[in-house]
């Protein structure tokens, strides 16, 4: 019985770091609809959501972290927001 748990036990332990990335692995444009979601419920306008690669966020306002850590999502505030998706 205690070999058996022991093999349970094992199985979940090397299985969990699979799942848990899976289900980190969020589409970019589904986060940042949602993150766009959130800040428009509490009112928040003039502001920019920009998807870039990781590497290129640089000092940027990260405000999520999508495709498995290899994009990040930029917030920019109105006077810095000077493309077309600044709402």
């Amino acid at each position: 019985m205690t070999k058996v748990l022991s093999m349970c036990v094992l199985s979940l332990i090397t299985a969990a770091p699979a799942f848990a990335q899976s289900a980190q692995r969020k589409s970019c444009e589904d986060l940042k609809s949602e993150i766009a979601a959130k800040l428009d419920a509490k009112g928040v306008k003039g502001y920019q959501l920009d998807i870039v690669a990781a590497a290129e966020a640089g000092d940027q306002q990260v405000v999520g972290t999508c495709d498995g850590g290899a994009k990040k999502i930029t917030y920019k505030r109105d006077g810095d927001a000077k493309s077309s998706n600044a709402k």
